[in-house]
């Protein structure tokens, strides 16, 4: 496609991922003119981009889409290999029309929006300018995730750590961890199965966290997904920065975790208090010497190209009541907040795809 030429949609869907996909399909069984925008070069969403360490079973649970079972893969399988074949799998069987790749660099609006008024008629379009040219919609369905924004907390001395400082989700070859001294910050899934795969492999493993790790001894099933999405959805309704589904859920205590504390290797160390060239201090004022700090810190929201909307509350974060934005009517934010979880995801797709129906049909009546 020029990037002269525009396009127009009563729906354009950012991201391919659980939440986009799941939009998808309820807007495809309501008839709606749609299309999906998605940056990848393949189907899979943030999946595909997970090292080949991650296995199925390691995984957070993923969910089904609707319509289409996941099945029972093999535990040990890749994550990324699972996920990417069922996405792209579920694409085809559906039909849904997902453009790719396209890179979304900004939405902006075509004009003022009515004071006061939160039905679509007399509202002016949306422009989703990308790499290959502009969507012109009346409805936007963001569900871009967070992948693309790693987080790097600050701490006093980082830059002169003389050893190398990875993000997990940069970090492909756990085999460059052999061997070496190894600290790793963060209080998440991620930094639970880091330790883990390390145990042996690396000289030595010291896990730093903010707070003492929070283990909860339940079962992770659909009503546990119901009471996260209530406690996340909490600080998105006061127009907070949310909470990650971790910091809502805590840790699940696994007969593997379990272990793993008893060993001592899944036992924190504390706050850290700063960086040093050859290693970090704790709180505790006990120096660890590293050759390689892993920051399992999470993501943020990957917002950036909304910014002409300007959507965000003072608090920091976007309003949001469900799906809906408060700023502005025309925006539907999914795998935000409560719904970055698959559970959540695949509950607010459909709940997008509802809205957009209700939204649209006044103007089309």
């Amino acid at each position: 496609m020029a990037s002269s030429r525009e396009v127009r949609r009563d729906v354009v869907v950012v991201g391919a991922g659980q939440a986009g996909l799941s939009a998808a399909y309820h807007l495809a069984r309501r008839g709606i003119d749609f299309e999906v925008l998605d940056a990848n070069e393949g189907p899979g969403g943030a999946w595909r981009h997970r090292p080949d360490t991650l296995t199925f079973g390691g995984a957070h649970a993923l969910h089904d889409l609707p319509g289409t079972p996941l099945g029972e893969p093999d535990p040990q399988e890749p994550a990324s290999a699972v996920v990417t074949r069922y996405y792209g799998d579920y694409e085809r069987e559906h039909s849904l029309p997902v453009r790719r790749p396209v890179r979304v660099r900004e939405v902006a609006s075509d004009g003022e929006l009515p004071a006061g008024r939160r039905e679509l008629d007399g509202f002016p379009a949306l422009l989703v300018r990308t790499d290959v040219g502009t969507w012109r919609t009346r409805l936007l369905v963001n569900a871009t995730g967070t992948w693309d924004r790693p987080y790097w907390p600050h701490y006093p001395g980082r830059e002169t750590f003389a050893g190398w400082q990875v993000h997990t989700r940069d970090l492909r070859e756990e085999s460059s961890l052999r061997g070496r001294r190894v600290v790793v910050v963060g209080a998440g899934t991620s930094a639970v199965q880091l330790l883990l795969r390390l145990e042996g492999r690396a000289a030595a493993t010291t896990w730093v966290t903010r707070r003492p790790p929070r283990w909860v001894e339940r079962e992770f099933d659909p009503s546990w997904g119901i009471e996260v999405e209530r406690s996340v959805n909490e600080r998105t309704r006061a127009g907070l920065v949310p909470l990650s589904v971790v910091g809502a859920t805590g840790l699940p205590l696994t007969a593997e975790h379990r272990a793993g504390i008893e060993r001592g290797v899944l036992v924190s160390a504390g706050p850290l208090e700063r960086i040093v060239p050859d290693g970090v201090v704790l709180a505790s004022g006990e120096h660890v010497p590293a050759d390689v700090i892993v920051w399992a810190t999470g993501y943020r929201a990957s917002l950036s190209h909304l910014a002409p909307l300007r959507l965000r509350e003072p608090g920091g974060g976007i309003r949001t009541d469900g799906v809906h934005v408060e700023r502005d009517p025309r925006v539907l934010l999914v795998g935000y907040g409560a719904s970055a979880s698959t559970i959540g995801a695949t509950r607010a797709g459909r709940r997008a795809a509802l809205a957009a129906a209700r939204l649209l049909t006044p103007a089309a009546a």
